[in-house]
């Protein structure tokens, strides 16, 4: 029987945005796919709300390490194939992107709302179509298996039914990393990514304007080598 846990409660994250402009995918199931894709990816948006202790590292090399978590996770998949940067059809075609998100400050009693400067959080978000059975359901089992064995928390897991998408949650480092996972038997399309620790950008200075680490891009996105 497949296994799964109920996710642990956790505030209301800000959804990734694709970096490039998705054309409409119009009613029913395609819909119904672009849902799920942002709803996985809101998953993986990580705000602090209780801590403002965090590292000063730059935005690059915090988009390194989202990268190399999901590159850990493709090539556990099997997946071979490179997607290029970008995204044209969010919930049909392939996507490589970067995003940022801002920290927030809960205060002492964590009931506050409020972003911190200079700090910021990346994810990297990645997509795959034509995606059959014979690869996705294996694949994501290996994957499971593999997440767990290497520490991770797994804090959702369903192996869907009637047709129903498989997903898979994992976190670590209580709730600082996260990991999302999802496969839509109908479309046969596969949807990962990772969030990766909030940090402070050590080039944001008092007075600037917009979001840190918002302008990185990724390089095309394949498998890493395992040793």
């Amino acid at each position: 029987m497949p296994e799964e846990t109920a996710p642990s409660p956790a505030p209301a994250p800000e959804a990734p945005q694709p970096t490039a402009p998705s054309s409409t995918l119009g009613s029913g199931c395609g819909a119904v796919v672009l849902v799920g894709v942002l709803l996985v990816a809101g998953t993986l948006a990580w705000n602090a709300w209780t801590s403002t202790d965090f590292p000063r590292v730059a935005p690059a090399k915090m988009a390194d390490l989202a990268l190399q978590r999901s590159q850990e996770a493709y090539t556990v998949m099997g997946f071979k194939r490179t997607i290029e940067p970008g995204v044209e059809d969010a919930g049909v075609s392939t996507q490589n992107t970067l995003s940022s998100h801002f920290c927030y400050d809960g205060g002492l009693l964590g009931l506050e709302d409020k972003t911190v400067e200079g700090a910021y959080s990346m994810s990297h978000s990645w997509a795959l179509d034509h995606v059959p059975a014979s690869q996705a359901v294996p694949g994501l089992r290996r994957l499971h298996r593999f997440l767990g064995d290497e520490g991770w928390k797994v804090t959702s897991y369903r192996e869907g039914e009637r047709g129903g998408s498989w997903d898979l949650l994992v976190q670590r480092d209580d709730g600082d990393e996260r990991m999302a996972f999802s496969w839509y038997p109908d479309r046969e399309y596969f949807t990962g990514g990772a969030t990766v620790p909030c940090a402070y950008d050590p080039e944001w200075k008092d007075g600037h304007a917009g979001l840190a680490g918002d302008d990185q891009q990724p390089p095309a996105f394949g498998p890493a080598q395992r040793n």
